[in-house]
C-alpha cells in the first residue's frame, strides 16, 4: 500500500483530497503545515481554527495526522522576500513562492523522509506525466501558482481534485458529512487570513505619507501613505484634493510611475499613458519546465490568477504580444501555457 502525505489546511479541497485518496486506497496522514500564528493589530490569525478544522476531518476519516512546524522557514523565505520585494518598489506574489519553497520542497522533503511515497495538497491543477496541466475548472486553476515547483516534486505530487469542478467538490464533502463543507474560503494574504496586503506591510516596512504628483506638470494632487503601496496603473485609493481617485472635473487618475527613494507617486488622466499599456514584457528569474520553450515560440500567457489566457511570442527572455496589454505589476508572474501545459514562466522585470 503507498503512502501519501496529504497538505490539510482546514478548508473543503484539503479535505476532500484526504477523502479521495483513503478512498483510492492509499494510507492516508494529514499533515497541518503551521506556517503563520501572529495576531495583528485588530485581526486574528485564524491558525488555530484552520488547525481544528484539518484535525476533525482526520478524525472523521481514521486517519492519522500531525503538525509539521515551518514557521521559522516561512518567515525566512516567504515573509522576508515579500518585503525585501515590497521595499524595492515591486509587487511580488507571496502564494508562487510559498508553493516553491515550503509546500513542494520542505513538506515535500520531510514527507519523503518520513516514509511518503507522494505528497498531496487540494490545489486545483493536474500532473500526467510528471507535467504540469490545468486543472478541469477553468475557473479554480491554481498552476499560475504552482508554476515553480520542482519536476521532482511534481512526480511525487498528487492533486485528487484536479479533475473535479468546486460544485462537486462541495457536494462530495457534504455527502460524506465533513463539517467544512461550506466553509468560507479566505481571501486576504495567503498567511494571515482577511488581513488586507496594505494592513498587513504597515506592520513590517516603515512607510513615510508623501505627495502625490501630477506626472505631466509636477503638480501636487494630494498625499498618500507610503508609495510601497501603489501599483501602476492603480485608480482606486487615490485620495486626491478630498476627492477619492479624481480632482475637479470628475475624470480618473491612474498611478504612472514611483519614485520610491523620494517617496512620491505619480499620476495621470491619461488613459493610453505609455506606463499603463504595453506590448512587451520582459522576464527575469525563469522557471521553464519544459525544453518546448524554444527561441520565438508561440504562448499562451497568464498574468494573473483567473486572467483570461492571452497570446504572445516568447524569445526565451522577452513576450511579444499582438495587441497592447495593460502593463502588470513588476514583481508579479507571467506564466505560459501550451493548451493544457504549463511550460513554466518567470517574474516581470
Amino acid at each position: 500500500m503507498k503512502t501519501v502525505y496529504v497538505g490539510m489546511s482546514g478548508g473543503v479541497d484539503s479535505s476532500v483530497s484526504a477523502l479521495l485518496l483513503k478512498e483510492q486506497g492509499y494510507n492516508v496522514v494529514g499533515i497541518y503545515m503551521k506556517n503563520w500564528s501572529k495576531d495583528l493589530p485588530g485581526m486574528k490569525c485564524p491558525w488555530a481554527e484552520d488547525l481544528a478544522d484539518a484535525k476533525r476531518v482526520a478524525v472523521k476519516l481514521g486517519i492519522d495526522f500531525e503538525v509539521w512546524d515551518f514557521e521559522d522557514a516561512y518567515r525566512e523565505k516567504v515573509v522576508e522576500y515579500m518585503l525585501t520585494e515590497f521595499r524595492k518598489g515591486n509587487t511580488p506574489n507571496p502564494d508562487i513562492m510559498c508553493n516553491q519553497e515550503i509546500k513542494f520542497k520542505l513538506f515535500y522533503e520531510k514527507a519523503i523522509e518520513a516514509g511518503a511515497d507522494f505528497i498531496a495538497t487540494g490545489h486545483y491543477a493536474r500532473v500526467k506525466k510528471s507535467t504540469l496541466m490545468r486543472a478541469v475548472d477553468e475557473n479554480k486553476d491554481q498552476t499560475y501558482f504552482l508554476y515553480r515547483i520542482s519536476k521532482e516534486a511534481l512526480t511525487h505530487t498528487i492533486f485528487p481534485i484536479g479533475e473535479m469542478k468546486k460544485p462537486e467538490v462541495k457536494k462530495l464533502a457534504e455527502k460524506h458529512n465533513l463539517h467544512n463543507a461550506y466553509k468560507k474560503e479566505s481571501m486576504g494574504v495567503c498567511f494571515v487570513g482577511e488581513v488586507g496586503m496594505k494592513d498587513f506591510l504597515k506592520e513590517y516596512i516603515d512607510v513615510e505619507p508623501g505627495e502625490i504628483r501630477e506626472a505631466e506638470s509636477e503638480k501636487v494632487l494630494g498625499y498618500h501613505e507610503g508609495a510601497v503601496f501603489y501599483t501602476i496603473g492603480q485608480r482606486h485609493g487615490l485620495y486626491l484634493n478630498g476627492e477619492k481617485g479624481t480632482v475637479n472635473d470628475g475624470m480618473p487618475y491612474y498611478v504612472v510611475k514611483k519614485d520610491i527613494k523620494n517617496n512620491i507617486v505619480y499620476v495621470s488622466k491619461n488613459l493610453n499613458h505609455e506606463a499603463i499599456w504595453t506590448k512587451k514584457i520582459k522576464l527575469k528569474d525563469l522557471f521553464i519546465r519544459t525544453n518546448e520553450l524554444k527561441s520565438e515560440t508561440q504562448v499562451l500567457v497568464r498574468l494573473r490568477h483567473r486572467a483570461p489566457l492571452v497570446p504572445a511570442t516568447f524569445d526565451g527572455e522577452t513576450l511579444y504580444f499582438e495587441k497592447e496589454i495593460k502593463r502588470p505589476a513588476s514583481g508579479q508572474s507571467a506564466v505560459l501555457y501550451n493548451n493544457e501545459i504549463c511550460l513554466g514562466g518567470g517574474i516581470i522585470a
